[in-house]
């Protein structure tokens, strides 16, 4: 379990160096804008590396029970979390222009639903981590001034809405081969 906290906190240390301004500025400094963000990128990758190891390492130990509930509910969750995750990186796109922060909703959404659906302590930590940063910087960049995205045509949504789609549907069948557990029952 220890590799699975410090690949977390490794992880969200990395993502908060560049929205809180006294880190963002002292990594600069030294480093200058591309040292910065290669700073992050390899802090991010070590973190994400050992969220993987620590996961699948991790022994099973129930904290509770999930709801009957809790499957269904993270297969209705998930394909517009895929959808706001494509909207995130799309070139402009309405839906993107409608949703702030899509990839930090994207990710709200994945916790939640698999929080709804594991009950063991490694999950708990897994994905009430990533819920509780993607809620504490959505209200963090709900103060920050919003950048005008491009507002793009319903056919650029149609677009984003199927990849996201066609993308959900390949990571729900191919979830036993990269999570080791299957999705489907």
């Amino acid at each position: 379990m220890a590799i699975l906290a410090t690949g977390l906190a490794v992880f969200f240390a990395a993502h908060v160096i560049p929205i809180a301004p006294s880190l963002r500025d002292a990594a600069t400094k030294p480093l200058g804008v591309g040292g910065r963000k290669i700073l992050v990128s390899l802090l991010s990758a070590a973190g994400f590396a050992l969220i993987i190891w620590g996961k699948a390492e991790a022994p099973f130990v129930a904290v509770f029970d999930p709801p009957a509930w809790g499957r269904m509910a993270t297969h209705a969750v998930m394909p517009l979390a895929f959808v706001f995750l494509v909207a995130a990186y799309a070139p402009a796109n309405r839906i993107r222009a409608g949703v702030r922060h899509p990839m930090l909703l994207a990710v709200v959404l994945w916790a939640a639903g698999h929080l709804a659906a594991n009950g063991d302590l490694a999950s708990l930590l897994l994905f009430g981590g990533f819920a509780t940063y993607a809620l504490v910087d959505l209200g963090a960049a709900a103060r920050r001034p919003a950048a005008r995205p491009k507002v793009g045509s319903w056919i650029a949504d149609a677009g984003v809405v199927v990849i996201g789609l066609v993308i959900y549907v390949a990571v729900l069948h191919a979830h036993p081969i990269l999570f080791g557990v299957r999705a489907l029952t």
